[in-house]
């Protein structure tokens, strides 16, 4: 059976800890964020905030993932709809 004590314990051990990772996880959630950016200014070679699938091909997972990230069918992804199919 378990005393208090110890169920205080462990459960102030379980919230150290992750406290202690969230800023880890978020450090590192930014860091993705950052190189994902950067990869697709790179890629949007005419600067207009999207990608086309031409375009897309200097990012090969966004190029394979093209059709189910493009949802509306419109021709070109955003960074956001890219974010978005990443969750």
């Amino acid at each position: 059976m378990f005393s208090f004590r110890n169920v205080v314990l462990t459960t102030l051990s379980t919230l150290a800890l992750a406290a202690g990772m969230a800023p880890a996880a978020y450090a590192q959630d930014s860091e993705l964020a950052k190189e994902l950016e950067k990869r697709f200014a790179a890629a949007d070679k005419d600067k207009d905030g999207k990608l086309t699938v031409e375009e897309a091909k200097a990012m090969p997972r966004v190029s394979k993932n093209f059709s189910r990230i493009d949802k509306d069918k419109l021709g070109y992804v955003t960074l956001d709809q890219i974010k978005a199919m990443m969750k």
